[in-house]
């Protein structure tokens, strides 16, 4: 099969790509800016008007990555429209072109967050939609467009929400936690008792090449994890392990930590430090025979070895 993968220059489309080749899939990177990958095609900025036609030309499948990702403190006068306009208005548009392209099957990355955030019960399938950001109230509004291009036209669409994906390359809080581990910084999270699900690049690119294959999966939505939900200091120590180190932790109350949040003006930020966002992601394993080829303690050791 022909894919065309968007996103194909960040850490997990590099992943995919390699994942499809390995496969013996074709590849095609649609990229906003020439990068000088194999078989690539430029489309500028995701936008509801850019024309995919070039880069949908043969293909069977289209695997959707590029986003406007989460943003801390966003300064946008109007987050919502901004988040509208890539995540929804313009992933609405791509499907429409494949759909017209002949495309068979559209799988959409979407995010955990279109169920919710914070909750101490695991996040189900079956749960309904509590998306209470900007990001994740486009990326809920662009299934819905979804699933309505896909009643209309018969093209496939298949619906992934990873929690977050960790792995070689990553960045952003898991890179700077990974850093403060590595450089023996006092953590004052070791009275933390929260269960948090996470998600290995490779296990993550792996799900993603079954949803592309398996028939089963043809208009289906998946939660995605690594089989094991893990508290914050859990998750410190074993990347402690992984780096052969011990771990620095202190047994602050959360409540403290909640309050130096509220003073520091980063109360989202501990709030998801503290809190729990865990996912019941036994549906792609029984409906498809999925199961992650890594652990969790092998996806740490990767990350780890790849930290410069």
């Amino acid at each position: 099969m022909k894919v065309q993968v968007t996103g194909a220059t960040g850490f997990v489309g590099s992943a995919l790509r390699a994942r499809l080749g390995a496969c013996g899939h074709g590849v095609v990177p649609a990229v906003r800016n020439p990068s000088g990958l194999p078989h690539e095609v430029v489309v500028g900025n995701l936008a509801a008007s850019t024309d995919w036609r070039l880069a949908l030309t043969g293909c069977e499948g289209v695997v959707h990555l590029a986003a406007r990702v989460h943003v801390m403190d966003d300064p946008a006068a109007n987050p919502l429209a901004l988040y509208r306009e890539t995540n929804r208005d313009a992933t609405l548009n791509l499907a429409r072109q494949a759909a017209q392209a002949g495309v068979k099957r559209f799988v959409f990355i979407s995010t955990i967050k279109v169920n919710g955030e914070g909750r101490d019960t695991p996040y189900r399938e079956t749960d309904a939609a509590a998306p209470d950001d900007a990001y994740a109230i486009s990326k809920w509004e662009a299934e819905q467009g979804l699933q309505r291009i896909a009643e209309d036209t018969g093209m496939d669409v298949v619906i992934l929400r990873p929690p977050l994906v960790y792995g070689p390359g990553v960045k952003a809080n898991f890179l700077r936690l990974m850093k403060m581990v590595q450089n023996g910084w006092p953590l004052p999270l070791g009275a933390i008792r929260n269960r948090r699900s996470l998600l290995y690049l490779g296990n993550f690119v792996d799900a993603i090449r079954v949803c592309v294959e398996h028939p089963a999966a043809a208009g289906q939505t998946f939660l995605l994890d690594d089989g094991k939900p893990v508290s914050t200091p859990e998750l410190i120590r074993a990347l402690a392990r992984a780096m052969n180190r011990s771990a620095n932790l202190h047994a602050v109350p959360v409540s403290v930590l909640q309050l130096a949040g509220a003073l520091l003006g980063k109360r989202a930020a501990v709030a998801r430090l503290t809190g729990s966002l865990y996912v019941e992601g036994s549906a792609i394993r029984s409906q498809l025979g999925w199961v992650p080829p890594f652990s969790m303690e092998a996806g740490l050791a990767a990350t780890v070895a790849d930290l410069a």
